[in-house]
């Protein structure tokens, strides 16, 4: 799957816009936005809506591209990095200058990233960063700065079930996957 940044671009432009009013949304609120929105996509819609390689950090999965692309966006003077204290701590929060253009995406695409941002509004940064760690599964396999695989959004972390374990036996039955 091939990275697109326009379309990278603009997602971060939107995110930072609809989260403008959320006093938690951070660096890090965004990296687990974008992250949970691409894999989320790859898995209900068979493709990431950007392309980007998510990697595994201390914190959890973020994007590689994210902080080239939005110092690219902060140079052209069409986002800021602003800092904000949150608490003890100072937030940078990504500030949308100008409107995203939205024509990039499909309405599904649209509604998935909204959804994600109304699933993570109740969470601060901490929590984010805990739900991408038990959630993700790709993230639990992969190692430290290690890529994760869009394939991994289809990886449970609970164990199969007697009826899992039997399908899957049917199915290596039927497709020859069982070596005799």
């Amino acid at each position: 799957m091939a990275f697109d940044p326009d379309k990278f671009r603009e997602l971060l432009l939107y995110v930072a816009q609809r989260s403008a009013s959320d006093p938690t949304f951070g660096a890090t609120k965004l990296n687990k936005i974008l992250f949970f929105s691409d894999f989320l996509a790859y898995g209900q819609l068979g493709k990431s809506i950007t392309g980007a390689t998510y990697q595994r950090l201390e914190h959890g999965p973020a994007a590689r591209e994210l902080l080239p692309i939005q110092e690219e966006l902060v140079n052209k003077s069409e986002a800021m990095v602003v800092p904000s204290r949150y608490f003890n701590r100072v937030q940078k929060r990504l500030w949308a200058v100008r409107d995203p253009v939205l024509s990039r995406f499909s309405a599904e695409e649209i509604s998935l990233v909204d959804d994600v941002i109304e699933a993570l509004r109740c969470h601060n940064a901490s929590d984010a960063s805990l739900l991408s760690h038990l959630i993700a599964v790709g993230w639990q396999i992969a190692g430290d700065r290690e890529e994760i695989p869009y394939e991994a959004v289809f990886l449970s972390g609970e164990p199969p079930t007697p009826t899992d374990v039997k399908h899957g036996q049917e199915l290596a039955q039927r497709y020859g996957w069982l070596a005799v």
